[in-house]
């Protein structure tokens, strides 16, 4: 038994020291390929860090010979994923940008909880559900076990009532000028 786990062992750190080898001499031309695709250096070095993570595993089947393509392909459809993804991250500038007023901001979200809170528990769960979490009519019916059909009806009922509430109305001061 003991015989055994050294030669896996064994075998293993010579495919790490075969690993670890590829990289050295491929590495800078992995490396190449995903700056050009991104055009950003440290994006490019995690694109290469996580295609080599993702191809690692691969390595004894797919072999030395064309472990690079193997690896390339993961680069690219990576590099792909992560160009599709909604962007949910920051994005450093040089300006800050301008702080936004509070107080009107407080006072339009008590208005809108205020309104919410004269609605029907199902209708209101619907609106946050519909337009406050992004879902789906079907994953807003999934989410509260109700038919399609149901979520139609309850959105368009909350959303007549929201339009007539007197906490969502606009006084002729705040136009700006226009017809109320």
């Amino acid at each position: 038994m003991e015989r055994t786990v050294v030669g896996v062992v064994d075998q293993r750190t010579a495919i790490e020291d075969d690993f670890v080898a590829f990289v050295a001499a491929r590495g800078d031309a992995l490396w190449r390929s995903a700056w050009l695709l991104t055009g950003d250096h440290q994006l490019a070095e995690d694109l290469v860090q996580t295609a080599l993570a993702k191809s690692w595993r691969a390595w004894a089947r797919v072999g030395p010979e064309s472990f690079e393509a193997y690896v390339r392909r993961v680069l690219f459809t990576t590099y792909i994923s992560w160009w599709r993804r909604k962007w949910r991250g920051e994005r450093p500038t040089a300006d800050l940008p301008e702080t936004p007023s509070t107080t009107h901001d407080a006072d339009a979200r008590n208005d809108l909880v205020a309104a919410l809170a004269q609605l029907p528990r199902g209708q209101r769960a619907v609106v946050v559900l519909r337009y406050f979490e992004d879902l789906t009519e079907q994953q807003t019916a999934d989410a509260l076990g109700i038919s399609v059909g149901t979520v139609k009806s309850q959105c368009s009922r909350a959303l007549g009532a929201l339009r007539s509430s007197p906490h969502l109305r606009r006084d002729d001061t705040d136009n700006d000028g226009g017809t109320p």
